[in-house]
């Protein structure tokens, strides 16, 4: 009241009551932070925290000792902006291969694709098959067998062949391993150019000399993207890809490794990172070009390099990789600064993959002693095709079929 008594104190009760209203609130939203601006201050305060020195780098190290002076130049975490794009330029440039190289290649080595038969359409067992599970259980064979009106033995088949028209052609599994192969040579070969006449080749110990101040070579540089770049189009591609009893295994290897080169990338573990990429480079390719021949029919062909594939891995994979180069990268660290969370980081993704490796080499030791017991050799991983082993096979004018090939005389080897 006292206020009111003049006109300043008049002005002041005036626009404390125009400000009670709905403008008022209106301009205190109008001076709090948008939601977009507390979205940029999360996202800043995460980023420096990701960042921050400790976790990454060793002690009394920070980021502003690795930027680029006095002629030297280094891993930069921004260099891997690069590597989207270049993985869908691979994704290109595969669809290309398999269409101009792969599929021609297949036609001189004479793959062939087996006549599968169809399922005859059936509504009732397409829903099922779509909806519910492409293995039905004893039960459901039974209720749908009343559903369709067809036999149980009839429903049972129609599974098998719908089974059968899902699994990917020996074409597309041929261009896949062609596509493979091709890259998994060219890499390696690369690979062996860029690390053999470094001296941590022959002398781990002189992958940490220096570290973490050590000059990135344009071959480092193009070796990483390019390899990354495949990994990235190989996870882009994993759900249109032949798939196989390892799928979750792989998608597991894909991560693991994109994140393992990526981080060895700005955190400088550059001479390390290319010792691994070119040790997995070492056998890949063997094992693809065993399935190009063992798609094309060259069984004795596919069995020795699958052999050859067999104990590259098992050297590389499960002796050199385990006993030096992870001995390389968690003993000698060590002896020139305390462990840190990116030393951690590194390692732990280190025995990720080699977890992965003592899986699949479990999977190459059971067709090695197939090979060995004079058993077929095939991929341990594929999904086998179904057969129809009843007396309704269909008949044709060369006898019966089984999944669309003759039989064979039983006083007869089909010989590859």
């Amino acid at each position: 009241a006292a206020a009111g008594g003049t006109s300043l104190g008049r002005a002041r009760v005036a626009r404390r009551l125009a400000g009670a209203g709905p403008e008022r609130r209106r301009r205190e939203a109008a001076a709090s932070p948008l939601p977009l601006q507390l979205f940029h201050r999360m996202f800043q305060t995460l980023y420096n925290y990701f960042w921050w020195d400790r976790l990454w780098l060793p002690v009394n190290l920070t980021w502003s000792d690795l930027e680029d002076q006095d002629g030297r130049v280094y891993a930069k975490a921004s260099d891997l902006y690069i590597i989207i794009p270049l993985a869908f330029l691979f994704l290109i440039i595969r669809h290309l291969f398999e269409i101009y190289v792969a599929t021609p290649l297949a036609g001189l080595l004479n793959v062939k694709e087996k006549i599968r038969l169809k399922a005859t359409p059936n509504p009732v067992l397409e829903k099922f098959y779509a909806s519910s599970t492409k293995h039905p259980k004893q039960g459901d064979v039974e209720m749908l067998s009343k559903k369709s009106g067809c036999l149980v033995r009839q429903v049972e088949r129609w599974f098998r062949r719908r089974r059968n028209q899902d699994r990917p052609s020996l074409l597309k599994k041929f261009r896949e391993a062609c596509w493979r192969f091709t890259f998994y040579l060219i890499a390696f070969i690369a690979g062996m150019a860029v690390i053999v006449d470094k001296p941590w080749f022959y002398d781990l110990k002189e992958v940490w000399k220096g570290y973490p101040i050590q000059t990135t070579l344009p071959s480092q540089y193009w070796y990483y993207m390019i390899e990354l770049s495949f990994y990235w189009s190989l996870l882009f591609s994993i759900a249109s890809d032949v798939k196989r009893k390892d799928f979750k295994e792989q998608i597991i290897h894909h991560v693991a490794t994109i994140i393992l080169i990526s981080f060895s990338w700005f955190a400088n573990y550059i001479r390390a990172g290319t010792l691994i990429m070119a040790l997995h480079d070492s056998s890949d390719y063997l094992l693809e070009s065993a399935k190009m021949f063992n798609y094309a029919g060259w069984k004795n062909t596919c069995n020795n390099i699958f052999i050859v594939f067999a104990a590259i891995f098992i050297v590389t994979r499960l002796v050199i990789l385990p006993f030096w180069i992870m001995h390389c990268t968690v003993v000698y660290p060590l002896d020139l600064y305390p462990p840190f969370f990116g030393y951690y980081f590194f390692n732990f993704m280190m025995v990720v993959l080699q977890s992965l490796h003592i899986f699949w080499a479990y999977l190459i030791i059971r067709m090695a002693h197939k090979f060995i017991t004079g058993k077929v050799v095939e991929d341990e991983r594929s999904d086998r095709e179904e057969t129809d082993n009843t007396e309704e096979e269909e008949m044709t004018k060369n006898g019966p079929l089984s999944n669309g090939h003759p039989v064979l005389n039983n006083n007869h080897r089909k010989t590859d």
